[in-house]
Parts: C-alpha cells; sequence; structure tokens
C-alpha cells in the first residue's frame, strides 16, 4: 500500500450534514478497496482560484490515505460521478519525506556558524 493524498472541493451549497456524508462516502471507497484513512481534515468554505462550474467558493477536504495502486482508479472514477465533489486531486507521497516544517530546521542545523575571523573578512 502506497500513501496518498486527497484534496477534493465540495458544492458550497451542501450543508454540514451533506458535507460529513460526502466525507463517509469518500472514506468507505477507500476502507472497499482495501484502504484506511489515516486524517482528515476539513478546511471549510474557501474562495476558489477560479469559477468551477459557475461557482465562486467550495468546501474543501484534506485526506491522507494508505491504499493500493490499483484502488487508486475506482476512487477517482467515483468522485468524478459525485454530483457534490466539483473538483478532485490525489498526489502519491513519497514514503521516506519528511514534513515541510521539518525540512529547514534540519539543513539551518548542518551549516556552520561563520567565525569571527570570517565575520571581519567580509566587512
Amino acid at each position: 500500500m502506497r500513501n496518498y493524498e486527497l484534496v477534493f472541493i465540495v458544492h458550497p451549497e451542501v450543508d454540514d450534514e451533506g458535507l460529513a456524508a460526502v466525507v463517509e462516502t469518500v472514506k468507505d471507497l477507500v476502507k472497499r478497496d482495501g484502504g484506511r484513512v489515516a486524517k482528515v481534515d476539513l478546511w471549510g468554505l474557501r474562495r476558489l482560484a477560479y469559477p468551477i462550474q459557475n461557482l465562486g467558493e467550495g468546501q474543501y477536504v484534506l485526506m491522507h490515505l494508505h491504499l493500493a495502486t490499483e484502488g487508486i482508479a475506482e476512487l477517482e472514477r467515483s468522485l468524478r460521478l459525485s454530483e457534490q465533489v466539483i473538483r478532485h486531486l490525489i498526489v502519491r507521497l513519497e514514503d521516506d519525506a519528511l514534513p515541510e516544517a521539518e525540512e529547514p530546521q534540519a539543513k539551518a542545523a548542518e551549516l556552520p556558524e561563520p567565525s569571527a575571523e570570517q565575520v571581519d573578512s567580509e566587512s
């Protein structure tokens, strides 16, 4: 199984109960194909960068999935057929990738601090 990140936009007129139902439907699709949902993050109603189906806003949902490669095609097909989901994107995550917040700190720790002589010679 591989790690994936799924972001999908739900129609802005769907209420909270409807949004919960859409999220549960997507979870069931993942579980049906033998995968599991590691994390669900509801971003809420946000303005779209450009109109999609003449809509200017949408409810964003982020999911982290563990799913076999064969299950991705079925998940994408089901998301395309859903009337509530107006756009989706699935991205495969690297298994050994560090979180983005930790990378700059790790690189900064590897660099040596300049000595007093180096600082004086640069001036």
